[in-house]
This record gives C-alpha cells, sequence and structure tokens, in this order.
C-alpha cells in the first residue's frame, strides 16, 4: 500500500514503513494516554496532570517524527524540528512578554521545565501538530500554490486551539491578563495563531508529506477533544466549535484527495 504525498513520483510505502519504526505501538499508546488521562486526574488529582500531558505529547511527537522520516531522512526532519521548536519559543516567549502577537498572557509555573519563562511543552506542542495541519493543508492546496498551502497550514493548525486554549486556561497552565470573548480567550489570540503558524510554515517550507497518517492524526486530535471537552473538562462550548472548525477542514481534506485520487 502506498501513500501519495501530492508530489510528483513520490510515494511512502506503509509496509516498509510499519517493518522498520514502531508506529502501531506509538499510534496505541498515544491514544491510550490521552484516554486515561481523566482517569489519571480522577485518581491521582491535579497533581498528576503535567505528567501525563508531558507523556501524552511526547508520544505524539514521537509518532509524527516517525513518519516523517522516512520521507524526509533524519538529518531533514531532525533539522524541521529544531526549526519548528526554536521558532515557536521565540514566539511564545515574544507574546507572553510582550502582548504581540497573541495579546497579554503569562505561563504559571504548573508546567515545569520552563526557559524564559516558556515551557518546554509549548515548543513540542506546536511539532506534534503543525506536521499533521501540513497534512491537510496539503491535501486541500495540492502542491502547486505555495501560498495557499501556507495559509491552509495556518487555518488548520488555529483551528485546533479552539479546543486547547479554553482547556488550558481551564486547567491553569496560563492565563490572561484580560479574558476576551471566546469562552475567555481574547480574538486576537487566534489571529495570533494564524500569523504565527503561517511564518513558521514559510520559514520551514516542508517537503513531500506522509499526508494520511499525518491526516489520521489530526482525525484523532480532533476526534478526542471533542469527546474529552464536552464530556469530561466541562467545555461544551469549544467541544462544539473545535468540532466544527477542525472537522470542516478534515471533511474538505477528504473530499480533495478523493477528487485528486
Amino acid at each position: 500500500m502506498q501513500v501519495k504525498t501530492f508530489y510528483p513520483n513520490q510515494t511512502i510505502h506503509l509496509k516498509q514503513l510499519a517493518a522498520s519504526l514502531p508506529a502501531p505501538y506509538l499510534f496505541s499508546g498515544w491514544i491510550l494516554s490521552m484516554i486515561a488521562l481523566p482517569i489519571a486526574i480522577f485518581l491521582g488529582g491535579q497533581a498528576v496532570l503535567p505528567t501525563v500531558i508531558t507523556f501524552s505529547a511526547l508520544l505524539q511527537v514521537t509518532l509524527v517524527l516517525t513518519f516523517l522520516i522516512p520521507a524526509w531522512g533524519w538529518r531533514v526532519t531532525l533539522r524541521t524540528a529544531l526549526l519548528v521548536m526554536g521558532l515557536a519559543w521565540l514566539i511564545e516567549f515574544t507574546g507572553s512578554t510582550t502582548g504581540y502577537p497573541f495579546g497579554a498572557y503569562h505561563y504559571t509555573d504548573l508546567m515545569q521545565p520552563q526557559i524564559g519563562g516558556v515551557p518546554l511543552l509549548i515548543p513540542l506542542a506546536w511539532l506534534m501538530m503543525l506536521p499533521p495541519a501540513w497534512a491537510v493543508a496539503r491535501c486541500i492546496a495540492g502542491s502547486r500554490s505555495r501560498l495557499a498551502f501556507i495559509a491552509w497550514s495556518a487555518l488548520a493548525m488555529t483551528a485546533w486551539d479552539l479546543f486547547l486554549d479554553p482547556q488550558m486556561v481551564a486547567w491553569g497552565l496560563w492565563a490572561w491578563t484580560q479574558p476576551g470573548g471566546y469562552f475567555g480567550i481574547p480574538w486576537i489570540n487566534y489571529l495570533g495563531w494564524l500569523l504565527a503558524s503561517a511564518l513558521i510554515t514559510a520559514v520551514v517550507r516542508p517537503g513531500p508529506l506522509p499526508t494520511r497518517p499525518l491526516m489520521l492524526i489530526y482525525a484523532i486530535t480532533w476526534l478526542l477533544e471533542s469527546l474529552g471537552l464536552f464530556f469530561f473538562w466541562g467545555l461544551p462550548g469549544p467541544a462544539l466549535v473545535g468540532f466544527a472548525g477542525m472537522g470542516s477542514l478534515l471533511w474538505l481534506a477528504f473530499m480533495k484527495r478523493k477528487i485528486g485520487d
């Protein structure tokens, strides 16, 4: 079985992937870690929250890199990962110290370790979701227009934050100086996400992507975030809006891919 990358003569063999890297085990572990989060908090209280979140994020980052390495090679993948995390840290450091481009906010001490007041988990979070967002954008935009790809990547990444910010604020990971109109999150935050996602994508210029597995990661994140926020975390509003936001992009990507196939 082959995965199309929307680049001429570029395909990735899933059998080779499965034989060389433990992707199925990582998928299973990552999904179980997300499902186990409310159980862990119920049993261990809020004190276990940082550990469980970090563990789940590390699994997802590893899973994403597992699919990128066969497509790009170790060197390009490592260079891309360092570039994404470095730019993400710089943007978050600038944002949390100046208020631009997300609005005035600050990270609490809950997540450790931190560099310059920014938890190291934050750049990892950008790395774990930006490649899946790129895959969605590639399916929608195709390979002809770089600007369209950048724009759709920014939209796909920002759609995830429709879940993320209300959830993380409710958990006490960061706080806004002046709560805003989107379930306590300032609207300017989402303009900042669009700009930051577009900037990182434009600088990185990602190459051919294993779109199917990365889109699957995006889809599982969408589904589990929707269910988690609605049923477990008491955030039905962000759950429904995020469901519509990420879901509409997934549907569009699926339809574009189906037409392309």
